[in-house]
């Protein structure tokens, strides 16, 4: 289960070509069932309130697990984001640890000490269910057969948890979209890691390689879409509730990336995987194969393998192809993101 570290840092990728909008895109009549998992944290919080406002998403429940904040801090965080919506949607509380590796800290410099960017938002008035996050997923997937997609915006320990309690759930999801891992672009918590995956490593490798249909939506596309000033104001100003708050969190987050060398305003990760969701045309898309390193210098790599596999690709063989995401139309997903929280 995993990968260790491997000899071959290299990423096997290939021409791609464009996907075609599916069911759930812009126009469309039908309304997507999804589940959210997330870690909330700031581009979280776009991502929740991106969900919950659009008409093309129907947003069955939220489930939470450790990240960007700690469980405990980020269920609270998930419950505000619901009521700031005006919104009655569960909120799951789910794993606090993961699968096998040690829980690294949050990442306070990033996201601030409770999350979201230290505004002060208010305590909410709601609590969690008592089904955990796990428990949600496979409840909520059995009762609406083929028809629920995750949308995972954190750690993948959940999903996994998930898949553990029933093994016939990749025949109950119609589809999971998570943001997480990279094909090509260099990762930003190691030259080769993305935060998500690097988060829980063992998890993540459950999630890319059990067989259902899984998109990624990966640093190759969230780091080309990138969120100005300009676009939160105009949202600030037809939106007080909403697009006021979001503009307010989103301070500590520019500061962040403004610090690293980050330029043209800020990456847009987890919306990205929303807009996926919503809008499938948004982006282009591969077949590949993915692993995730799992152990020694590499660890929460994702290696994506294109086309046939060979013998001595052996952890590849027999794995099912998931969708990366390879290029984006930026411009047009700012827009949908913002005609959507601001109309």
């Amino acid at each position: 289960m995993g990968l260790k570290s491997l000899a071959f840092p290299v990423i096997l990728l290939v021409t791609f070509g464009a996907t075609p909008a599916v069911e759930g895109g812009e126009g469309a009549a039908k309304s997507r069932k999804v589940i959210l998992d997330t870690d909330p944290g700031i581009d979280d919080a776009m991502a929740i309130l991106f969900a919950l406002r659009s008409p093309a998403l129907e947003v069955l429940g939220i489930t939470t697990v450790f990240g960007n904040a700690d469980t405990e801090v980020g269920t609270a965080n998930a419950l505000c984001l619901v009521e700031l919506a005006g919104r009655e949607v569960p909120v799951a509380r789910g794993a606090e640890h993961p699968w096998v590796v040690p829980k690294a800290s949050p990442p306070d410099f990033v996201h601030g000490a409770d999350g979201l960017g230290n505004v002060g938002a208010p305590t909410p008035a709601g609590k969690a269910i008592e089904m955990s996050a796990a428990e949600f997923i496979v409840a909520t997937a059995r009762k609406y057969p083929g028809e629920v997609t995750l949308i995972a915006v954190g750690r993948l320990t959940n999903l996994a948890l998930a898949l553990a309690l029933e093994p016939r759930l990749p025949t109950l999801v119609k589809e999971v979209v998570l943001m997480g891992g990279s094909a090509s672009a260099r990762g930003n918590v190691s030259p080769v890691a993305e935060a998500n995956v690097w988060g829980d490593p063992h998890a993540a490798d459950i999630v890319f390689t059990a067989p259902w249909g899984v998109t990624m939506v990966g640093l190759d596309v969230t780091t080309r879409v990138r969120m100005q000033d300009e676009l939160l104001l105009r949202m600030a100003g037809k939106n007080e509730r909403v697009g006021g708050f979001l503009y307010r969190i989103s301070r500590f987050y520019r500061r962040f990336h403004d610090s690293t060398g980050v330029t043209g305003g800020f990456y847009v990760h987890d919306p990205s995987a929303v807009a996926y969701a919503i809008d499938p045309s948004l982006f282009s898309t591969e077949k590949a194969r993915v692993r995730v390193v799992t152990e020694g210098l590499a660890v929460g790599q994702t290696i994506a393998v294109v086309g046939p596999v060979t013998e001595r690709w052996e952890p590849w063989r027999g794995r099912p192809e998931v969708k990366v995401c390879r290029e984006v139309d930026a411009e047009r997903l700012l827009r949908l993101f913002e005609t959507t929280i601001a109309p």
